[in-house]
């Protein structure tokens, strides 16, 4: 039995996926195995993968999406711990040795989560996102409030993940926060590895670029999650942060992508999850449009915003 199985799931990946598998081959830890799903691909996926051998575990499916690809990764694993790596991403060269690590010296944790490195089609970086600055302890009420979830950082205990249905296969963008809401909520605890393991690679095909679907996905499991009956009570007590959180999020997401008034939308529902006056609100939803921004190194443009009529007509009815 090897220690960690690491899935990576791959959709006409041909342009990507050998980084994804030679920075698997080339990691400092070797007690490992790579499991490659196929989900229908009509390029050279196959190929790509077929080549490594025995080095790769590989195999295929109808085309059923990036949960039920995982699912059926997790299915084939024979790993203790099991990573996730999209097949356009890297892993760093010590990514599974410390976290690995992490989980061997503290045996009631569920999962590690990491930094990550924002890089473009060609692997230059371009940011460094590390989330424990601002959220230094990964505690239940961080985990549900702010959902620091890019699932190529995070290493879990497969014990863990057989106590839930796996991966939710009607979610095509929020699958792996839907999970991690879903672990937090039976008692699966976390911690950081305070450092980038992985590089996330933006490009003009992402998944993630589909902001809109992103964001009513994650509204819509949101809604579901604190809706469950017999949710712990401690849970239950953090959805007006979480939701607020969350739609201030996606708001900023689909102001990045040119979504104004489906930003203005979600904006002025995340007031209904605030006790703050609206001017506070207000000054929070740019504070946050900034801090994310410079987080991820993008730019933001607060004139630009603040001068657009869906941003004029928001504020005039949320004041007046």
């Amino acid at each position: 039995m090897v220690k960690v199985s690491v899935i990576i799931p791959g959709y006409n990946g041909d342009r990507y996926i050998e980084d994804a598998i030679v920075s698997v081959l080339t990691q400092t830890y070797t007690d490992y195995e790579i499991i490659a799903i196929d989900d229908g691909s009509t390029d050279n996926t196959h190929r790509v993968i077929q080549k490594y051998g025995d080095q790769v575990k590989y195999f295929s499916q109808t085309n059923q999406g990036v949960a039920v690809s995982r699912n059926l990764g997790l299915s084939k694993a024979e790993g203790e711990y099991i990573a996730f790596l999209d097949q356009d991403d890297v892993f760093l060269p010590d990514k599974l040795a410390v976290q690995v690590a992490l989980l061997d010296s503290n045996p009631s944790l569920g999962m590690v989560n990491s930094g990550w490195q924002i890089v473009d089609r060609y692997g230059k970086i371009q940011a460094a996102v590390e989330p424990w600055k601002k959220i230094p302890q990964l505690s239940l009420a961080d985990l549900i409030i702010w959902k620091p979830v890019f699932l190529g950082a995070m290493l879990f205990r497969r014990s863990w993940l057989q106590r839930t249905a796996g991966f939710n296969p009607n979610l095509e963008q929020t699958p792996d926060v839907d999970l991690v809401l879903r672990l937090a909520a039976i008692g699966c605890t976390a911690a950081w590895v305070k450092q980038t393991t992985v590089k996330y690679r933006q490009h003009e095909t992402n998944a993630s670029k589909n902001s809109l679907l992103q964001a009513k996905e994650l509204d819509r499991i949101l809604e579901r999650f604190f809706t469950q009956p017999n949710l712990p009570s401690k849970v239950k007590s953090l959805e007006a942060d979480s939701r607020y959180q969350s739609l201030v999020w996606s708001a900023w997401r689909l102001q990045q992508t040119g979504h104004l008034q489906e930003m203005c939308d979600f904006l002025a529902k995340s007031g209904n999850y605030s006790q703050k006056y609206p001017t506070e609100i207000i000054i929070n939803w740019i504070e946050s449009f900034k801090n994310y921004s410079a987080e991820y190194g993008t730019s933001f443009d607060v004139m630009e915003l603040t001068s657009s009529s869906p941003w004029q007509a928001l504020i005039q009815k949320y004041l007046f």
